[in-house]
C-alpha cells in the first residue's frame, strides 16, 4: 500500500467514524419520538384540545387550559426576554474589550448554567412571595430569565461574525455607530438570531420546576396574568404521578404535543431564517 492509499484509507475511515457518530447521536432521538408517539397517539383527539380536565379520578377531558396556558407564558417570557438579551449581545459584540462586556458575558455564561429549580426559587421570592400569590406573570418572568442568557450569546457570537467592512462602509457613510449596527450589522445577522430566540423558546417550553414555584398551576381555562395558569409540562407532570391510567394516558399526550410545538417552532424558524436570507441578498 503507498502512501496515498493509505490516505484515502484514513480518510474512509474518519469519515465512517464520524457517520457512526451522527447515528449514535441520533439514536436516542430517534426512540424518544418513536416512544413519545406511540404512547401519545391513543390519547390525542378533538376532545384533548377542547375539553378542560375532568375532576380527579373521572376519566375523559383534555387540556385545553394547558396549552393555552403554554402559549400565554412562553408569549410572556419572550416579551421580556428578547429585547434585553438582544441588545446585551449587541453591547458584548460592539464593546468586547470593555470590562462591563467582560462581566456581562460571564454572568450571561454563568446564569446559562444555573438549575431552572434555583431560577423557580428566585422567581418565588421575587414575583411570588411579596405579592403572596403564583400568577401567569411570576411563571413568565421566570421563563424569561432563563431565556436571556441565550439570547445574549447567540446575539453576541452571530454579530462577531459578521465582516467588519459592513460596519466600516456605514460608518464611512457619515452613519453613526447606532445607526450602523441597528441598519446594517443587525440585520445581517437576524436570521441566526431569529433561529436562537426560537432555540431559547424550545427550551423553556419544557421546563416544570420554574412553573411550580410562579405559576403553580389551574384546573379551570385562565387567561388572566394575574392569577395561577396552566402548562403542559405541570400538568403532564401532576398527570404522570397520579395513579390513574387516564392520566397516564393524557400525559403521554401532553408530552406529544408539547414535542409537536418544539418541532412546529423549528420548522418555522428555519422557514424565517430562509426567507429573511434572501430578503438580505436581495437587498
Amino acid at each position: 500500500m503507498n502512501r496515498t492509499q493509505f490516505r484515502k484509507l484514513v480518510s474512509s475511515l474518519f469519515v465512517a467514524f464520524c457517520a457512526s457518530a451522527v447515528v449514535i447521536a441520533l439514536i436516542p432521538l430517534a426512540f424518544i419520538l418513536f416512544f413519545v408517539i406511540t404512547q401519545g397517539i391513543r390519547a390525542v383527539n378533538v376532545e384533548f384540545f377542547t375539553h378542560l380536565p375532568q375532576p380527579v379520578g373521572e376519566p375523559g377531558g383534555g387540556m385545553a387550559n394547558a396549552i393555552v396556558g403554554t402559549l400565554i407564558l412562553s408569549g410572556l417570557a419572550a416579551l421580556m426576554a428578547v429585547p434585553i438579551g438582544v441588545v446585551s449581545g449587541i453591547y458584548m459584540s460592539e464593546y468586547a474589550g470593555s470590562r462591563l462586556a467582560s462581566i456581562t458575558r460571564f454572568a450571561a455564561d454563568t446564569l446559562n448554567g444555573v438549575p431552572s429549580i434555583v431560577i423557580g426559587l428566585f422567581a418565588y421570592g421575587v414575583a411570588v412571595l411579596p405579592f403572596k400569590h403564583f400568577s401567569a406573570l411570576a411563571g413568565g418572568f421566570a421563563l424569561g430569565v432563563m431565556m436571556i442568557p441565550i439570547i445574549a450569546r447567540t446575539t453576541e457570537e452571530l454579530l462577531l461574525l459578521v465582516p467588519g467592512t459592513m460596519r466600516e462602509g456605514a460608518l464611512a457613510l457619515g452613519a453613526t455607530r447606532a445607526r450602523a449596527v441597528f441598519s446594517v450589522v443587525l440585520p445581517a445577522a437576524l436570521p441566526g438570531i431569529v433561529t436562537g430566540v426560537v432555540l431559547a423558546l424550545a427550551r423553556i417550553a419544557g421546563e416544570t420546576a420554574p412553573l411550580l414555584f410562579t405559576a403553580f398551576n389551574n384546573r379551570f381555562f385562565s387567561t388572566q396574568l394575574t392569577e395561577p395558569i396552566s402548562s403542559l409540562t405541570v400538568q403532564v407532570y401532576t398527570y404522570a404521578i397520579s395513579p390513574y391510567d387516564d392520566w397516564h394516558r393524557q400525559a403521554w399526550a401532553g408530552a406529544l404535543v408539547l414535542v409537536t410545538i418544539v418541532l412546529v417552532c423549528s420548522l418555522l424558524a428555519r422557514l424565517a431564517t430562509r426567507r429573511l436570507e434572501r430578503m438580505h441578498a436581495r437587498g
